[in-house]
C-alpha cells in the first residue's frame, strides 16, 4: 500500500509517476491519431471548399465550419461533462484512461482541422493553378500539390495539436480520467503532497518540451526552404 509518508523519490512514488505518464502518453496517442485521420480530411475540405475553390461546395463548407466552431468554442473541462453520455456508449464507462481518449479525440478533431485548413491556406495559388492548367483534377492538386507544399506547416499544426492534447489530457484527471493530471490532484492536491504536484508538472513540462522540439526538428527537415 502507497504510504503519503514517502519522500519524492520513494520507489512507490516513482512508479506512480511512470504509470501515471504511460497513461498519458497513451491517451495522447490514440486521440492524436484518430483526431488527425477525422481532422486532416475535414481541414482539406474547409481550405478547398468555398465558392468556387477547388472542392467547391459553400453549403457543406458552412455547416462543417460552424459544427466546427461549435467544438472548439466549448472550454474542453465542460464537453468532457457534456458528452459523458457518449462516452459511455464508446467506451462502455466514463472514467479511466480510455473514457478520457473519447473527449480527448472529439476536443482535438475540430482544432487539427482548423490547424490543417490554415496550413493548406498558405500554399502559394501559383501553384494551384498552375496545376488545373496542366489538367490536374482536384484530387490530384490536393495530394501532389498542397499537402506536400503544406507538409512542414502541418507537422507544426500537428506538434502543436499534440502539445494542446497533453495539457488536455491532465484536465480529465479532474474527472477520473488517469494520467498525470489524476495523479497531481488525488495525491499531491487531495492529500497535500506538493512534491507530487511538483514532479507532476514537472514532467508535462518535460513532455511538451520534448514534443514541440521534435515536432520544429521535423518541421525543419520537411521544409523545402530551409533545405535550399
Amino acid at each position: 500500500m502507497f504510504d503519503p509518508s514517502f519522500g519524492l523519490l520513494s520507489p512507490a512514488i516513482v512508479d506512480l509517476i511512470v504509470e501515471a505518464t504511460r497513461q498519458t502518453l497513451f491517451m495522447v496517442a490514440v486521440a492524436g491519431v484518430i483526431g488527425t485521420l477525422v481532422g486532416l480530411p475535414l481541414g482539406v475540405f474547409l481550405a478547398t471548399s468555398r465558392t468556387g475553390e477547388l472542392l467547391s461546395a459553400p453549403w457543406l463548407n458552412a455547416v462543417l465550419g460552424l459544427l466546427v466552431n461549435a467544438a472548439r468554442s466549448t472550454p474542453f473541462i465542460i464537453l468532457v461533462v457534456a458528452i459523458i453520455p457518449f462516452t459511455r456508449l464508446v467506451a462502455g464507462t466514463s472514467i479511466g484512461t480510455q473514457a478520457a481518449i473519447v473527449p480527448l479525440t472529439v476536443a482535438a478533431a475540430p482544432f487539427i482541422a482548423r490547424l490543417i485548413e490554415a496550413a493548406i491556406r498558405e500554399v502559394d495559388q501559383g501553384l494551384v493553378e498552375a496545376a488545373r492548367a496542366m489538367g490536374a483534377s482536384p484530387l490530384q492538386i490536393v495530394a501532389k500539390v498542397l499537402l506536400p507544399e503544406a507538409l512542414p506547416a502541418i507537422t507544426l499544426a500537428l506538434t502543436l495539436a499534440a502539445v494542446s492534447l497533453i495539457g488536455y489530457s491532465a484536465m480529465v484527471g479532474a474527472v477520473g480520467g488517469g494520467g498525470l493530471g489524476d495523479l497531481g490532484i488525488r495525491f499531491g492536491y487531495q492529500r497535500f503532497m506538493p512534491e507530487v504536484m511538483a514532479a507532476v508538472v514537472l514532467v508535462l513540462i518535460l513532455l511538451v518540451q520534448a514534443v514541440q522540439s521534435l515536432g520544429d526538428l521535423l518541421a525543419r527537415r520537411l521544409d523545402k526552404r530551409s533545405r535550399g
